[in-house]
Order: C-alpha cells, then structure tokens, then sequence
C-alpha cells in the first residue's frame, strides 16, 4: 500500500508538471501543432531514460522513490494517449504532412532523447567513480 501512495504523488506531481509546461507552451505555439504534447513526450523520454539507468545503477536512492519518480512522476508527467488522440484529430481533419511530422518527430526525437538520458546517467555514474 506505501508504494501505491508514492506512484500517486508522483502522477500528481507529474501531472501537473505536464499540464502546465505543455499549456503554457501551446499558448505562445498556437493550436495549429501540438507543440505542447510533442515537448511532454521528449522531455518525458529524456527524463525516464536518465532516471531508470541511473536508479537502477545506482544504491542512492531507494526502490520507492524510484518508482514514485518513474511509474508516478514520468507517468503523469508523459503523453503518449494524447499524441495518438492528436494525432487522429490530424487526419481527421485531413492534415495528412502535419500528422506525418508530429508522428516522425514524436518518435525518432523521443528516441533520440532516451538514449541522451542514457548518455547523461552514464556521466553521472561515472563522476560517482562506478562502472
């Protein structure tokens, strides 16, 4: 049961975290693209990238807050269910180039961020003085 309060906290917290950056993108964007939801889904990539390869390396900190910073916070914090709502709500309305550049980007960049999360937690970890 105390694990389910730590993944709790940490949706909320990721959720709002979520809400408001991509909210506040999406009003200096306009709501031609989903500029919000795309930044979400590649900070959340880079975010969970670095925290799973650093926590699970490392003894620093514990298997709760892990999985309140992971399963709770990256959780509430990502939006893939949107990206495929958007997504269809694009075609739908048959922006066929614009569906196309949200889906590439969304996931060639989301890649490309989880393995710089990699590369970021592999630095930590090595300025920790492990393997």
């Amino acid at each position: 049961m105390k694990l389910l309060w730590y993944v709790a906290i940490g949706s909320a917290l990721g959720g709002v975290a979520r809400f408001g950056l991509s909210g506040f993108i999406q009003q200096r964007v306009g709501p031609g693209f989903p500029m919000g939801t795309l930044v979400i889904n590649i900070t959340g990539s880079f975010l969970l990238g670095m925290l799973m390869r650093y926590t699970l390396q490392s003894e620093i900190v514990s298997p709760e807050v892990r999985t309140m910073l992971t399963t709770g916070f990256c959780g509430g914090y990502t939006t893939f269910s949107t990206f495929t709502y958007e997504t269809a709500m694009l075609l739908e309305d048959g922006e066929y180039g614009r569906a196309s550049l949200y889906i590439g980007a969304s996931v060639a960049i989301a890649l490309l961020g989880m393995f710089l999360g990699f590369a970021v937690a592999n630095q930590l970890i090595g300025l920790r003085g492990r393997p």
